[in-house]
């Protein structure tokens, strides 16, 4: 489901909207507060500052990130603020009627974007709770973001201090296996938590894209599977 949201009566403190959200439903956020001034300074700098860019802010909660996303665009930008929570979407759209912000998840990234006009972004910002995502809507929401960029686009992902390594690893190969380029950005320490930003550009065309999918071929059609067949024995020099 995705919907265009106008403005209507909502909470006037934004932090006050977000932690009562979070409370609500924890599983849909990564933190217990909207992303601090100093981090979204550090992510508006990475948008384009020339032109007439499109830009999709994926979790886009009560504006935090928006408002200095929306100043560093130039004239003439588009900038599409993507929320999956209606009274979060509803507070952004009050407080902020110059962004266009739609209701909806971000796995149907490139169905929103068609319904808004929109072909290919040319950067996507995130602010989604990746490392609390499983695997496989972690993976679809990558590939709807990949699918949605223009050759040269760019994609970030905010990820906190408190996640655990594992997981920040897997979210680092995930980046990879569908960009060119990943990069990590300086902590911001003064975040609440402090956080680190990746950066990925120019995504891999599909065809390129490194997807590890499950081996659906039939129990007769594997070699170690065949009648009478031993799997060879494992090499003892092998670490």
């Amino acid at each position: 489901m995705t919907s265009r949201i106008s403005s209507g009566r909502v909470h006037d403190r934004a932090g006050w909207a977000f932690l009562c959200r979070a409370i609500r439903r924890p599983h849909l956020f990564g933190s217990p507060a909207p992303s601090g001034r100093a981090l979204a300074a550090q992510l508006a700098r990475l948008l384009p500052d020339s032109g007439t860019p499109t830009v999709v802010e994926l979790g886009a909660g009560t504006g935090a990130l928006t408002r200095q996303i929306h100043e560093r665009l130039p004239a003439g930008s588009r900038l599409l603020a993507v929320e999956l929570d209606e009274v979060l979407a509803r507070h952004l759209a009050a407080h902020l009627p110059g962004v266009d912000v739609r209701q909806g998840d971000a796995e149907r990234l490139p169905a929103l974007l068609a319904d808004a006009g929109i072909t290919r972004a040319e950067a996507v910002v995130t602010s989604l709770p990746w490392t609390l995502l499983p695997a496989h809507r972690r993976d679809a929401v990558l590939d709807a973001i990949a699918a949605a960029l223009t050759p040269d686009g760019m994609a970030t992902a905010v990820l906190t201090r408190t996640a655990l390594p594992n997981r920040a690893r897997e979210l680092r190969r995930a980046f990879a296996a569908r960009f060119a380029e990943v990069e990590a950005m300086p902590v911001v320490w003064r975040n609440l938590p402090p956080a680190t930003v990746l950066v990925a550009r120019r995504p891999h065309p599909a065809h390129q894209r490194t997807e590890h999918r499950p081996d659906h071929r039939s129990e007769h059609s594997r070699p170690d599977r065949r009648p009478g067949h031993r799997p060879p024995e494992p090499d003892a020099r092998a670490s």
